[in-house]
């Protein structure tokens, strides 16, 4: 049976999914779960950059290096091949929810949704704001990765 699959969506795959695709593959490894994990973005404008240096360096704080992560658009393939879809924000969620072949099979859901006491709420977008921002971010995407490696998981 192949291993569970997520993709991380937000809107240019240069903020908060590729450090939610970071914190989700530390967890897992720390968890020693083998999972397909990956990120895009509803937008095309960054197509193949790396992330922006403050998500990098946030994750840098963490002990994890993202900079060799490219952003890419998602696509009606990703719909097949991941098990969950997860978007940062409720309009990622719509677009997603707009653009699904009829044939995916993805589950879709808000990262947030997967915390206790969050659900329906969006990661906020630090791109426009200072590194606090970034901060704030890597504390959401820590703590639904975390629930959501839980849910993949399932009971002990």
């Amino acid at each position: 049976m192949p291993p569970p699959s997520v993709l991380f969506v937000c809107l240019g795959n240069i903020c908060r999914s590729p450090l939610a695709e970071a914190a989700l593959r530390a967890a897992a490894k720390r968890a020693g779960a083998g999972l397909l994990i990956d990120s895009a973005g509803t937008g095309d404008w960054h197509l193949g950059h790396a992330p922006d240096r403050r998500a990098q360096a946030v994750a840098a704080r963490a002990g994890i290096d993202i900079s060799a992560l490219r952003a890419r658009q998602v696509a009606a393939e990703d719909f097949r091949r991941f098990d969950h879809i997860v978007a940062m924000d409720r309009q990622n969620l719509a677009d997603l929810r707009r653009i699904a072949p009829p044939d995916g099979r993805a589950r879709l859901s808000l990262l947030l949704d997967h915390v206790p006491g969050r659900a329906g709420q969006s990661v906020a977008d630090p791109y426009f704001g200072e590194a606090a921002g970034f901060e704030a971010t890597w504390r959401d995407v820590t703590a639904g990765t975390q629930a959501l490696l839980r849910l993949l998981l399932g009971p002990d």
